[in-house]
């Protein structure tokens, strides 16, 4: 045997080797369907109300006395949709999941009733006192307006007649937490289930962070989607629920991100709202003179609320635009701010007073910068 040849054997050994060990610890994160065929040792558990804790073999143990619809199911016994569903009254907070670590949620559907911007979705990361995502339940699935609108896009989706899915993958690594508080006087009832994998989860990855905001109206005609992000990370995705309070077009505001140290001027600096959530030209339909909505992977205009002539009497709009693709990567700080800007006479910018309310997604380092205060119920409301 040549030298060469044995030299060839020995690295083909080693390559061999190397590509099974890692084969064997594939952790069961980052899935595709490119990798879909992969083994791996991670755990897949899932919580619901008829499996509150999501432990192995503990589902639908719930007693006819103890489950909400125990009186349904009392001709057919203990397994058979017991407790589809948990109560939550006025004034009370909830705890869907409390799951141990290292793993990571992999998917969450739910289908909220009573008002949706009543209903105050937080998580909490390894036992932080604050929480990293505190949203209206609506706004978080993209449905500010507190109407069921069709999404369909990579990491949200909403299906008839409103059931709430996500797809943002969210690691943790000692500890997840998820609320739910009902700040309506009235009862509400929620269906949900949080899938997720106990696994390894990579040195390097950040955790998931959401922030509703709102400015009814907007003020110097400018609407402040988030700042104050303190750490390193990447911005993902942005929603945002316009309500326009003037006639005509409505969107030449630019939106702009000031990130690691930029002060008066950004680094990124749109040319449009439209342009931004990826569509042109007022997202209009040149054929029939009418906004179009749209729903993909990425971005999206899913929502258009038309005056009616009676008590719909403002033109509203939900749009998305994901940053799954293309993440805005910053290393110390950001803020993202959006213009308020439409049309005046003689072809001049109207600076505008538009009712604005948005949810920023962002993955970073922990500890984060702490929240501003949700607005009050009043000031939530959708009026």
């Amino acid at each position: 045997m040549t030298r060469k040849l044995l030299t060839f054997l020995v690295c083909y050994i080693i390559c061999v080797g190397t590509m099974a060990q890692k084969a064997g610890n594939f952790n069961g994160l980052e899935m595709n369907m490119g990798n879909l065929f992969r083994l791996s040792d991670a755990e897949t558990r899932s919580i619901s109300p008829e499996n509150i804790t999501g432990e192995k073999g503990k589902g639908g143990m719930t007693s006819l006395e103890d489950g909400v619809h125990g009186h349904q199911a009392r001709e057919l016994g203990v397994g058979w949709k017991t407790n589809p569903f948990v109560w939550i009254e006025g004034g009370q907070t909830v705890t869907l999941a409390e799951i141990e670590g290292p793993g990571a949620i992999q998917h969450i559907w739910m289908t909220p009733t009573g008002n949706w911007r009543y209903s105050i979705l937080r998580f909490y990361w390894d036992d932080e006192k604050e929480p990293s995502v505190e949203v209206p339940v609506g706004d978080f699935f993209g449905m500010g307006w507190g109407e069921y609108a069709p999404l369909n896009s990579m990491p949200v989706q909403v299906n008839p007649g409103s059931a709430f899915n996500c797809y943002w993958v969210m690691p943790f690594r000692r500890k997840c937490r998820i609320t739910m508080e009902n700040i309506s006087s009235e009862r509400m009832n929620l269906f949900y289930q949080v899938d997720y994998t106990l696994t390894q989860v990579p040195d390097d990855a950040a955790y998931f962070h959401a922030q509703f905001r709102r400015s009814n109206p907007t003020q110097g005609a400018l609407h402040t989607l988030i700042d104050g992000i303190k750490g390193k990370g990447h911005y993902v995705g942005t929603y945002m629920a316009w309500q326009v309070n003037n006639k005509g077009w409505w969107g030449e505001g630019e939106i702009k991100f000031y990130m690691d140290g930029d002060n008066k001027f950004p680094t990124i600096n749109g040319t449009g709202a439209e342009d931004y959530f990826l569509g042109s030209y007022n997202f209009e339909n040149k054929k029939t003179q009418q906004y179009e909505e749209y729903s993909t992977a990425h971005a999206g205009l899913h929502q258009v609320i038309r005056p009616d002539g009676l008590y719909e009497s403002q033109q509203r709009f939900g749009m998305y635009r994901w940053h799954v693709m293309d993440p805005i990567r910053f290393n110390k700080d950001l803020r993202v701010t959006i213009q308020d800007l439409g049309w005046r006479s003689e072809h001049r910018y109207l600076p505008q007073k538009s009712d604005i309310s948005s949810v920023v997604y962002w993955y970073q380092t922990e500890p984060h910068a702490k929240f501003p205060k949700l607005p009050s119920k009043n000031d939530l409301e959708v009026n």
